[in-house]
């Protein structure tokens, strides 16, 4: 039998392998970034690019939501000797749906483009890449279907590789091409999708987990728009707010879309990762009111401290910042104004961090039914508020409009589990907390010291303060969050 210190070493090298397959992708989508604004500048092709990239973002986001809702799924299968079988109903079942997309992306890209941006220019680069971008998603889709399977048993190897040689040999065949023009960074992620499905897929061949189906497989694409439908339409808000911004003029998008990347960024380093490290534990005591109040709360608190000092250190150098990592394109009024809409979605990193909390719970809870309803009322509110928001305040009411459309949705989680009062007291609290004392650490040293200077200062005194203050919520968030592991 396998001991359990074995067993301990081979959690610890899959959590390994799989964290630097991450940090693969990751670092990977931030070079393509760095490489589109230093070769094109910011201007309708850049413009073009992220219009067509905000549908690559949803279609990615429900690659990592299917890998979540099918992995029990594929344990399970696998110790009824099952796994070919199940593996085989996924994949039946999302062929269609994902093929017709394909199929939309190759015959109609100029259709989809028109609804993606404004200006024709922009239009016209988005259907040049729509066609490349979109497979690469699809693909990815399938290869986090493949990567559960492979999980099921016990191989994290091939996957992890798949991931992240994809990525790095997508951003080279990038640098390669990138002459071509921006169409480049369309073949870059077609050669990325490719490999992230091809290798973990031929592991599994390999291993004998795949197979084909026993019935049709409807059944798991009803599971799959259930707990993709939210995330999904949470990332549709951002594609809606992009075509509000982009409607300002040529280049408007591209800043609004780097701010987004930026805020998404900070979301994703803190309130994702903690909120993956502790759910399991959480869901093993039961979800009552008060329990989800007090798990929504903490990890709000140790997401925010983070949150509130990019917030502050990108509000006195944004310019600088963006400058130096995007080049000179945003040196000047561009850069600042990449830097305060980082501030301005402020509120909107606050509120993602306590819904990206909050969402699995619904699903500990075992309600979940509703959840595409509440999307789809999400994504026709959206429309609503960024219009009036952007006739409002322009660039800056596009990124608080983002912000109210995920407050309103925050709030349904929240009363779908009784937690509404208490959780958004004491996120209120966090936010006020934390905010008021980023402020004083970084807008004290702006009174005295240039912009970029000011931040580094501001940035010490934030953690010395905190380090020093330890204010009760912060502390108790730490004690609450080591307790579960």
């Amino acid at each position: 039998m396998e001991s359990s210190h074995s067993r301990g070493r081979g959690a610890v090298r899959s959590g390994l392998l799989t964290g630097l397959s991450t940090l693969a992708v990751s670092g990977s989508a931030a070079i393509l970034g760095v490489i589109l604004s230093r070769k094109f500048g910011h201007g309708v092709k850049t413009d073009g690019f992220f219009a067509a990239y905000g549908p690559y973002l949803a279609l990615v986001l429900v690659a990592g939501s299917l890998r979540v809702l099918v992995l029990p799924r594929f344990v399970s299968a696998r110790a009824d000797g099952r796994l070919p079988q199940e593996f085989g109903a996924w994949l039946a079942g999302l062929a269609a749906p994902f093929g017709l997309i394909v199929l939309l992306a190759l015959v109609w890209p100029h259709g989809i483009a028109q609804v993606l941006a404004s200006d024709p220019r922009a239009q016209h680069v988005a259907a040049t890449l729509l066609p490349w971008i979109v497979p690469s998603a699809v693909a990815q889709i399938f290869g986090g279907l493949v990567a559960s399977a492979l999980a099921a048993l016990d191989d994290y190897d091939w996957a992890a590789f798949g991931f992240a040689f994809g990525s790095v040999a997508g951003v080279g065949l990038t640098l390669l091409l990138i002459d071509h023009g921006v169409v480049a960074l369309g073949w870059g992620l077609a050669l990325n999708g490719a490999l992230t499905l091809a290798i973990p897929l031929a592991a599994l061949a390999v291993s004998g987990g795949a197979g084909l189906p026993r019935a049709a497989g409807w059944s798991r694409l009803a599971e799959l728009g259930e707990g993709v439908a939210l995330p999904v339409a949470l990332q549709v808000l951002y594609v809606v707010g992009l075509r509000f911004a982009s409607g300002l003029g040529a280049g408007r998008g591209t800043t609004f879309s780097y701010a987004y990347l930026i805020s998404a960024f900070l979301v994703a380093v803190t309130a994702t990762s903690i909120a993956l490290v502790v759910t399991v534990p959480f869901a093993r005591e039961g979800a009552s009111p008060e329990r989800v109040t007090r798990h929504v709360v903490a990890v709000s608190w140790l997401s925010l401290a983070v949150v509130a000092a990019a917030a502050g250190v990108f509000a006195l150098a944004g310019e600088t910042v963006a400058r130096r990592v995007l080049g000179t394109s945003y040196e000047g009024g561009t850069g600042a104004e990449l830097g305060r809409l980082v501030v301005y979605l402020a509120p909107w990193t606050v509120v993602s961090v306590a819904v990206t909390v909050t969402y699995p719970l619904v699903f500990v809870r075992g309600r979940a039914r509703w959840l595409p309803l509440l999307g789809g009322a999400a994504i026709l509110a959206q429309v609503l508020i960024e219009w009036s928001a952007r006739a409002a305040f322009g660039l800056a009411g596009v990124a608080v409009g983002l912000g109210v459309t995920t407050a309103l949705v925050l709030l349904v989680l929240l009363t779908s589990l009784g937690a509404t009062g208490a959780a958004a007291r004491g996120i209120g609290l966090a936010t006020a907390v934390l905010a008021g004392t980023a402020l004083a650490a970084f807008g004290l040293p702006r009174l005295v010291l240039g912009p970029v200077l000011a931040a580094a200062v501001g940035l010490v005194l934030y953690a010395a303060v905190l380090a020093a203050w330890r204010p009760r919520g912060l502390r108790e968030a730490w004690a609450y969050v080591r307790a579960l592991q």
